[in-house]
């Protein structure tokens, strides 16, 4: 009866050990879940405010931190916010800090624990992009971005060069004007052959500018400041000459992108669009090679 007695009494220190054990784990389980949630959504925030304030990288250091916050206030982690790192025309990187409370570390005298989160965007040259204008500019002429230029959309003398009309999707003037309106949908990337549009199109495009300058923007003379969503912000392609007979180019070689803002209507007796060459971070890729002209891609870095 002794001997049965002491390992009844075993068996209960066994119980109880594992049940203690079990706890541990547990406890274990849920506050380490529960970090995992927490960091996974601080990483999640960090990302976004990077992604969206390295649009504003081609502008200042004010707008970038001015979405940086926005960002972070909607993910309701402002006041993680540990430092930020901003190089104009080139990187945003943050750091976020949590204190995290713990449910079953409590039992040993730890009530939260810190959560860290590092995010970095860069902007690199745009590579690959849909949404481009039929319109390409020679990668040979020097852009001076914010100053004016009146670009024709033929190919006769002007003090300024002219646009390369692109024939995207195929040949005609129908095509050329839907491109113009609405971005041509499929993706251009650096290396493509691009045929060029032949054709008479001057009408079509000063119909398409007139729509396109009833958007005002939020643009004033002289500003750099312009609503993101503009319709007057055209994606250009850059190109060299793939090939060209005596009077005509028939067909470009992409070579990176630019953007183009239209500040003023076409004049009835002219062929050119006024306007100019804008910075700015879009919906691209990158792709190593492309040629720096103004239009960048964003993507994470470390």
């Amino acid at each position: 009866m002794k001997l049965v007695k002491q390992e009844e009494g075993v068996s209960l220190v066994l119980v109880g050990v594992a049940f203690m054990g079990i706890m541990m784990m547990a406890g274990l389980v849920l506050d380490g879940g529960a970090l995992f949630m927490e960091k996974r959504n601080l990483q999640k925030a960090a990302n976004a405010a990077v992604l969206s304030s390295a649009q504003e990288l081609t502008m200042d250091e004010a707008s970038v931190q001015e979405i940086i916050n926005e960002i972070l206030q909607k993910h309701g982690e402002l006041a993680s916010l540990e430092n930020t790192i901003i190089q104009k025309d080139n990187r945003v990187e943050l750091d976020l800090t949590k204190n995290v409370s713990l449910s079953f570390g409590r039992l040993f005298g730890k009530d939260t624990t810190e959560v860290k989160v590092h995010a970095a965007a860069e902007i690199t040259s745009m590579g690959k992009a849909a949404g481009a204008a039929p319109l390409g500019i020679d990668d040979r002429v020097e852009l001076d971005y914010y100053t004016e230029y009146k670009l024709k959309v033929d190919q006769t003398e002007s003090e300024y060069g002219y646009f390369g009309v692109l024939a995207l999707g195929g040949p005609g003037a129908a095509t050329y004007e839907d491109n113009l309106r609405d971005g041509y949908q499929d993706p251009i990337e650096i290396g493509m052959v691009l045929d060029t549009e032949t054709g008479n199109v001057a009408g079509k495009t000063r119909s398409v500018v007139s729509e396109k300058l009833l958007d005002s923007c939020g643009y004033e003379s002289g500003s750099k400041q312009i609503n993101r969503d503009c319709d007057r912000i055209l994606l250009v392609p850059v190109y060299t000459p793939h090939k060209q007979t005596t009077n005509q180019l028939k067909s470009v070689e992409v070579t990176g992108f630019a953007y183009f803002f239209i500040t003023e209507p076409i004049d009835p007796k002219d062929t050119s669009i006024t306007g100019m060459f804008i910075k700015r971070a879009g919906k691209g890729v990158y792709e190593s090679g492309a040629y720096d002209r103004g239009a960048y891609a964003i993507r994470l870095t470390r």
